[in-house]
């Protein structure tokens, strides 16, 4: 539905939406979830990266960029192919890439357990497969792509506290995928929250999670974004 050729039609549709009962796995769903029990410090200093998707990496995006000691979070696609990395391509679905964000924090200010905290907390369902909201197909599955091993054994640690706390009253279907080469997206998609807050699609699913973001973590949410530029 987010075509750029068929812009307007989104906007209309997105509007109509807005008009429907909420659907499954809306923003305004979000609960505080417990901090993962494992949360170590990193093993080497300076800033760390997480790449993670769920859902339209708009909303990822601007969730992440409103958090303390994120100095950035780019939209982007992981999973797949370098050729194959382009919106156009993506959006078929068959790819193997979904709409990621990467993002660079401190962890000195906020730890990966505490950004995975958000992740599952405000930034998408975890429980939908192969979509978020009104938007369906493989490249808006929740998925955490890994670096290393210690960024695998916290979220797998993590995925299956919560699991064990039955948090959700869904199964939780995020994936743990190996982080091979994050591709930034094209530039008119960086930023686009920040920059169209008055979109219908930006009000109705994303803006509830920054609100979110701010209601359930006062002391990590920052009102000034880290822009991408």
């Amino acid at each position: 539905m987010r075509f750029v050729g068929m812009r307007l039609a989104a906007i209309v549709a997105a509007a109509l939406i807005i008009l429907a009962p909420p659907f499954a796995g809306a923003a305004e769903r979000a609960v505080l979830l417990p901090a993962p029990a494992y949360d170590p410090q990193p093993a080497s200093n300076g800033e760390q990266k997480l790449v993670v998707a769920g859902g339209c990496f708009w909303g990822v995006q601007g969730v992440f960029q409103r958090v303390k000691g994120v100095s950035r979070a780019v939209s982007g696609y992981a999973g797949g192919a370098e050729q194959t990395a382009h919106y156009d391509k993506v959006s078929q679905g068959d790819t193997r890439h979904a709409e990621s964000v990467e993002v660079t924090y401190d962890p000195k200010i906020v730890s990966l357990g505490e950004l995975l905290r958000i992740y599952f907390s405000v930034a998408h369902d975890p429980t939908q497969h192969n979509r978020q909201g009104p938007d369906a197909g493989a490249q808006y599955r929740s998925a955490i792509f890994v670096a290393n091993a210690e960024q695998e054994k916290l979220a797998r640690d993590y995925i299956a506290q919560l699991a064990d706390a039955r948090v959700f009253s869904a199964p939780i279907v995020t994936t743990l995928e190996p982080l091979k080469t994050f591709y930034p997206a094209e530039a008119y998609h960086q930023d686009y929250l920040v920059r169209h807050p008055t979109q219908p699609y930006i009000v109705y699913n994303d803006l509830p999670k920054v609100d979110n973001l701010k209601r359930l973590f006062p002391l990590l949410y920052r009102e000034s974004p880290a822009l991408t530029n």
